[in-house]
């Protein structure tokens, strides 16, 4: 796959009708997405699929095997900058793309395919962009799940799928590789020849999504009791650094190796497909590993377990589902986060053991996820 900044000129010369997908500005809506994209690959299998991310969201899409190339957007967040997406939206008219697929639901992003002259333009109504937006679709309320939300715009606006077709949509999909994978962990210093275990235990959106660091450490301990070879990899961004020395803090020797702003997403990526098994909050790492079928345990508290839960042969979504949840308020309404606090690290236990038990020597040898 190849990857640019900018578009490069007379890339049609010779080639099919491309297709240009513009992604979401979160790192787990950008997984949800994938299943459109395998849903426009069987439906225009000669057309190549090009998808237009932000920097810290692109490296997830360079995981995916119906994408083509990645460009990287140049805009600063939330800002308009009309001038430069014009002058962007010049270089993309000479790409020849047929169709484009408008993820976000700002007036910014739909500017693009518009200026740049793309013929059929998908998406949602969002910010009011009609003639922006000449496929458009609308959101049903209740809301749908985020893998059916995405998915819809492969099927014309009217198609108004039932629940039984919505299980049938195709699942979230990555794939790492075996001799990135060997890279990563040999950098980092961990032992490929002992179990991984990942926990992801930040949340972009807010402090109440956030399981205690002491509920981690508990359960890596418990993790140590069953087989003590194995490495406990804390994940997250440089805001989760904190985070994850409180739980390192918490785990007994030096299994735990507080990796927090010390990978990048694409190694973090090569982390979760190396692991037996991943716990994490509802967050963007969560979605990777469910696309990278990993056994994986989702942990919710504020948020609808329902809305966006994982799709791994072996996952668990675990909520206490409370009279006050999902709020979806960042921090607690009520000042008690019950939902996270009182779901204990024995109750997580009881998902992630089983899960263990069926992974051969944890994750030694097993290949799900790898390409």
């Amino acid at each position: 796959m190849k990857e640019s900044v900018l578009p490069e000129k007379n890339v049609t010369a010779g080639t099919a009708e491309r297709i240009l997908v513009i992604s979401p500005n979160w790192i787990g809506d950008a997984v949800m997405a994938q299943p459109l994209l395998q849903l426009l690959r069987a439906a225009h299998p000669g057309r190549p699929i090009d998808v237009l991310a932000p920097p810290a969201v692109s490296p997830v899409w360079r995981q995916m095997a119906e994408v083509d190339e990645v460009l990287e957007t140049p805009f600063r967040h939330g800002a308009l900058q009309l001038r430069e997406r014009w002058k962007y939206a010049r270089l993309l008219r000479r790409r020849g793309y047929a169709e484009a697929y408008v993820l976000p639901n700002t007036i910014k992003y739909a500017l693009i395919p518009w200026l740049a002259g793309i013929r059929r333009r998908v998406g949602y109504k969002g910010e009011s962009r009609h003639g922006l937006i000449n496929v458009m679709h609308r959101d049903e309320t209740p809301p749908r799940p985020m893998v059916a939300f995405y998915a819809a715009l492969a099927t014309p606006p009217q198609a108004v799928q039932s629940a039984p077709e919505r299980a049938a949509l195709p699942r979230p999909r990555m794939a790492a590789g075996v001799q990135q994978i060997a890279a990563v962990c040999a950098r980092l210093g961990l032992d490929p020849a002992r179990p991984i275990v990942a926990f992801a235990p930040g949340a972009e959106f807010g402090g109440a999504k956030r399981w205690p660091a002491a509920h981690f450490a508990g359960l890596a301990r418990a993790v140590l009791e069953r087989e003590g070879a194995t490495q406990i990899v804390l994940l997250g961004s440089p805001k989760d650094k904190d985070a994850c020395a409180d739980v390192a803090q918490g785990v007994p020797g030096d299994a735990a190796f507080n990796l927090a702003g010390a990978t990048s997403l694409a190694d973090a990526v090569a982390l979760i497909a190396a692991s037996a098994a991943v716990v994490a909050n509802d967050s963007g790492l969560l979605h990777i590993a469910s696309a990278l079928n990993r056994p994986v345990v989702a942990l919710y508290g504020p948020t609808d377990p329902d809305h966006a839960p994982p799709f791994a042969d072996l996952a668990a979504s675990i909520s206490l589902r409370l009279d006050c949840s999902p709020c979806r308020q960042r921090e607690c309404p009520l000042g008690h986060q019950d939902c996270m606090v009182k779901l204990t690290p024995e109750l997580v236990w009881r998902s992630l053991q089983p899960m263990l038990a069926a992974t051969p020597g944890h994750a030694r040898g097993h290949a799900q996820g790898h390409v």
